[in-house]
């Protein structure tokens, strides 16, 4: 899977989710202090999943309506440490590939996904 991390996503799950066979790239190495608009558009221009601790991804996903090959997960997860963090996103990427086109919340003991619109949809057919 394409996969744009956050600047706030640990680089221990970054480095897990490159070893478990994603391709990664890190906001915090690649474009430093990015704003969110610009992650976001990089993940509709590469085709990438972001994964992100930032709630305010929801809002711009559903605003700036990804195209179908993009998506974003939010981990809302008891941060002990970037191990745990790794393992829970090794665990979460591992077990779907069904994250493009919608907006993913991941919690400890859940995961509940949201159709993002698509750009072609009307709002009244939402």
């Amino acid at each position: 899977m394409r996969v744009l991390a956050n600047e706030n996503f640990p680089l221990a799950a970054v480095e897990a989710l490159a070893a478990a066979g994603h391709d990664m790239v890190w906001v915090r190495r690649d474009m430093p202090g990015a704003a969110d608009p610009a992650v976001l558009e990089r993940a509709q221009r590469e085709g990438r999943i972001v994964v992100t601790f930032d709630k305010d991804f929801g809002e711009l996903a559903f605003r700036h309506r990804l195209p179908a090959a993009c998506g974003v997960i939010l981990f809302r997860i008891s941060m002990a440490s970037p191990e745990h963090v790794a393992r829970v996103a090794v665990a979460a990427l591992s077990s779907r590939e069904d994250f493009a086109g919608h907006f993913t919340v991941v919690e400890d003991r859940r995961v509940r996904m949201v159709p993002l619109r698509q750009k072609e949809e009307r709002a009244d057919n939402a």
